[in-house]
Protein backbone atom coordinates (compact mmCIF):
# COMPACT_ATOMS: atom_id res chain seq x y z
CA UNK A 1 0.00 0.00 0.00
CA UNK A 2 2.97 2.39 0.94
CA UNK A 3 4.39 1.63 -2.44
CA UNK A 4 1.33 2.69 -4.34
CA UNK A 5 0.72 6.23 -2.48
CA UNK A 6 4.36 6.89 -2.93
CA UNK A 7 3.96 6.23 -6.95
CA UNK A 8 2.34 9.69 -7.57
CA UNK A 9 2.47 9.26 -11.36
CA UNK A 10 -0.58 7.14 -11.18
CA UNK A 11 -2.43 8.93 -8.99
CA UNK A 12 -2.41 12.88 -11.62
CA UNK A 13 -3.91 10.65 -14.73
CA UNK A 14 -7.04 9.05 -12.78
CA UNK A 15 -7.76 12.69 -11.17
CA UNK A 16 -7.69 14.58 -14.58
CA UNK A 17 -9.80 11.74 -16.00
CA UNK A 18 -12.15 12.22 -13.21
CA UNK A 19 -12.26 16.21 -13.70
CA UNK A 20 -12.55 16.12 -17.42
CA UNK A 21 -15.67 14.22 -16.54
CA UNK A 22 -17.08 16.66 -14.21
CA UNK A 23 -16.25 19.44 -16.71
CA UNK A 24 -17.67 17.47 -19.51
CA UNK A 25 -20.56 16.82 -17.69
CA UNK A 26 -21.17 20.23 -16.36
CA UNK A 27 -20.79 21.70 -19.51
CA UNK A 28 -23.17 19.45 -21.32
CA UNK A 29 -25.81 19.88 -18.63
CA UNK A 30 -25.94 23.71 -18.95
CA UNK A 31 -26.30 23.53 -22.74
CA UNK A 32 -29.66 21.16 -22.20
CA UNK A 33 -30.96 23.46 -20.02
CA UNK A 34 -30.21 26.28 -22.42
CA UNK A 35 -31.75 24.76 -25.37
CA UNK A 36 -34.71 23.62 -22.80
CA UNK A 37 -35.30 27.31 -22.19
CA UNK A 38 -34.72 28.41 -25.78
CA UNK A 39 -37.25 25.80 -27.13
CA UNK A 40 -39.87 26.39 -24.64
CA UNK A 41 -40.14 30.24 -25.18
CA UNK A 42 -40.11 29.62 -28.79
CA UNK A 43 -42.88 27.17 -28.54
CA UNK A 44 -45.40 29.81 -27.65
CA UNK A 45 -44.04 32.33 -30.09
CA UNK A 46 -44.79 30.12 -32.64
CA UNK A 47 -48.32 28.81 -31.38
CA UNK A 48 -49.08 32.34 -31.35
CA UNK A 49 -51.25 33.29 -34.45
CA UNK A 50 -54.58 36.13 -34.84
CA UNK A 51 -56.44 37.66 -37.57
CA UNK A 52 -58.14 40.88 -38.58
CA UNK A 53 -61.46 39.56 -39.00
CA UNK A 54 -63.11 43.08 -39.64
CA UNK A 55 -62.48 46.67 -39.51
CA UNK A 56 -65.12 49.46 -38.74
CA UNK A 57 -64.23 53.05 -38.82
CA UNK A 58 -66.79 54.62 -36.23
CA UNK A 59 -67.03 58.18 -34.80
CA UNK A 60 -63.96 58.97 -33.07
CA UNK A 61 -62.88 55.47 -33.01
CA UNK A 62 -61.81 52.30 -35.12
CA UNK A 63 -62.51 49.08 -33.88
CA UNK A 64 -60.32 46.15 -35.25
CA UNK A 65 -62.11 42.51 -34.81
CA UNK A 66 -59.27 39.75 -33.93
CA UNK A 67 -59.45 35.83 -33.24
CA UNK A 68 -57.42 33.75 -31.72
CA UNK A 69 -56.22 31.40 -34.23
CA UNK A 70 -52.86 30.23 -32.14
CA UNK A 71 -52.56 27.61 -29.61
CA UNK A 72 -51.16 30.29 -26.36
CA UNK A 73 -53.22 32.66 -24.82
CA UNK A 74 -53.19 36.73 -26.98
CA UNK A 75 -53.03 39.85 -24.83
CA UNK A 76 -52.55 42.67 -27.55
CA UNK A 77 -49.78 45.25 -26.14
CA UNK A 78 -49.19 47.77 -28.86
CA UNK A 79 -51.80 49.27 -31.55
CA UNK A 80 -49.94 51.80 -34.06
CA UNK A 81 -51.75 53.20 -37.05
CA UNK A 82 -49.56 55.15 -39.38
CA UNK A 83 -46.39 54.71 -36.99
CA UNK A 84 -47.67 56.39 -34.51
CA UNK A 85 -48.84 54.45 -31.00
CA UNK A 86 -52.37 54.49 -29.47
CA UNK A 87 -54.08 54.43 -26.99
CA UNK A 88 -56.52 51.07 -26.99
CA UNK A 89 -58.91 49.02 -24.67
CA UNK A 90 -56.97 45.90 -23.28
CA UNK A 91 -57.82 42.77 -24.92
CA UNK A 92 -56.98 39.19 -23.82
CA UNK A 93 -57.78 36.17 -26.12
CA UNK A 94 -57.44 32.86 -25.57
CA UNK A 95 -57.13 30.07 -27.57
CA UNK A 96 -59.94 29.97 -30.32
CA UNK A 97 -61.54 33.59 -28.80
CA UNK A 98 -62.50 36.63 -30.83
CA UNK A 99 -63.15 40.13 -29.47
CA UNK A 100 -62.96 44.12 -30.71
CA UNK A 101 -59.97 46.16 -30.05
CA UNK A 102 -61.18 49.90 -29.71
CA UNK A 103 -58.66 52.16 -30.67
CA UNK A 104 -59.64 55.96 -30.24
CA UNK A 105 -58.70 57.64 -33.06
CA UNK A 106 -60.12 60.37 -35.05
CA UNK A 107 -59.54 58.91 -38.34
CA UNK A 108 -60.67 61.63 -42.27
CA UNK A 109 -62.64 59.54 -44.71
CA UNK A 110 -61.16 57.58 -48.04
CA UNK A 111 -58.10 57.92 -46.29
CA UNK A 112 -55.53 54.64 -46.34
CA UNK A 113 -54.26 53.90 -42.28
CA UNK A 114 -51.42 51.29 -41.80
CA UNK A 115 -52.23 49.63 -38.74
CA UNK A 116 -49.82 47.69 -37.21
CA UNK A 117 -51.58 45.48 -33.69
CA UNK A 118 -48.79 43.77 -31.72
CA UNK A 119 -48.88 40.84 -29.08
CA UNK A 120 -47.26 40.87 -25.74
CA UNK A 121 -45.01 37.95 -27.45
CA UNK A 122 -43.95 40.45 -30.08
CA UNK A 123 -46.22 38.88 -32.93
CA UNK A 124 -48.23 41.69 -35.38
CA UNK A 125 -50.26 42.17 -37.93
CA UNK A 126 -49.81 45.14 -40.29
CA UNK A 127 -51.60 45.79 -43.59
CA UNK A 128 -53.39 49.30 -44.75
CA UNK A 129 -56.79 49.90 -44.50
CA UNK A 130 -58.86 52.51 -46.35
CA UNK A 131 -61.55 54.23 -44.48
CA UNK A 132 -64.94 54.49 -45.46
CA UNK A 133 -67.02 57.94 -46.23
CA UNK A 134 -68.04 59.89 -43.28
CA UNK A 135 -71.44 58.87 -41.87
CA UNK A 136 -74.48 61.50 -42.41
Amino acid sequence: MKRFLRNARALSPVLSNVLLMLIAVAGMSIAITASYVITGNLHDTMGERFIVEDIWFRSGEIRIYLRNTGKVSIRIAAVYINHTSQSFADLTMEEGEHGWLNVAYVWSAYTVYHMNVVSSRGTKIADYYRSPALSQ
